[in-house]
């Protein structure tokens, strides 16, 4: 599951504060084994990869979403604190 920095000066806030743990916590129920963390600065994404998150696989799975596709976008409901300047400088573009 990958997450892409909207601008780049984000993406170092993306490192520190959606971890391994922090996504684990996150997909508690669905995530039944680890989370790996690839980070991928020349593109200013993480790509995390969820064990035994869908039952088998895409090939395998009985899941309706057998592909994780929408995992993505439940990681993008998971709150992250961000610097005040930050948030400043975002609103500003």
């Amino acid at each position: 599951m990958g997450l892409i920095a909207l601008r780049p000066e984000f993406y170092p806030h993306l490192v520190r504060e959606v971890t391994t743990e922090r996504v684990k916590e996150h997909f508690t129920g669905i995530v039944h084994g680890g989370v790996e963390r690839f980070e991928l600065p020349n593109l200013e994404a993480l790509n995390f990869l969820l064990h035994n998150a869908l039952g088998g696989g895409g090939t395998v799975s009985l899941k309706t979403d057998a592909q994780g596709k929408v995992l993505s976008t439940a990681l993008l409901r998971m709150e992250i604190e961000v610097p005040a300047e930050v948030v400043q400088a975002a609103g500003a573009a």
